[in-house]
């Protein structure tokens, strides 16, 4: 079992910065066999969940949504257990709740896709 909780958000300016946190349970990243994919996702209300980037344990190899390519930047701290997401340049466009994902083995850009979720944390951005 694989526990998540987010933090981080808040309200800030258009144009700002904002880094989110997602701490994890141990074992998802003492686990190299099998390997864990992180992801960041954020919803909207009357909108489906959408995939915002991800960062597979083995290479760290990355993927962005494009929306966010350019001003988004996911990293992961295995010694502290963490994935990050800082976003830079944000827009009121980017106002959502984000929620933190993860996934055994391989990866993939749709909620239907992660295992583990954690509760959400709200980045509203003004205009």
């Amino acid at each position: 079992q694989v526990q998540l909780v987010e933090s981080g958000g808040g309200l800030v300016q258009s144009g700002g910065s904002l880094r989110l946190s997602c701490a994890a349970s141990r074992r998802a990243f003492t686990s190299y066999n099998p390997s864990y994919t992180m992801a960041w996702f954020r919803q909207v209300p009357g909108k489906e969940r959408e995939f915002v980037a991800n960062i597979r344990q083995s290479g760290g190899t990355t993927t962005y949504a494009d929306p966010v390519k350019g001003r988004f930047t996911i990293s992961r701290d295995n010694a502290k257990s963490t994935v990050y997401l800082q976003m830079n340049n944000l827009k009121p466009d980017d106002t959502a709740v984000y929620y933190c994902a993860g996934r055994l083995v391989g990866e993939a850009t749709t909620p239907g896709g992660y295992t583990y979720w954690g509760q959400g944390t709200q980045v509203t951005v003004s205009s």
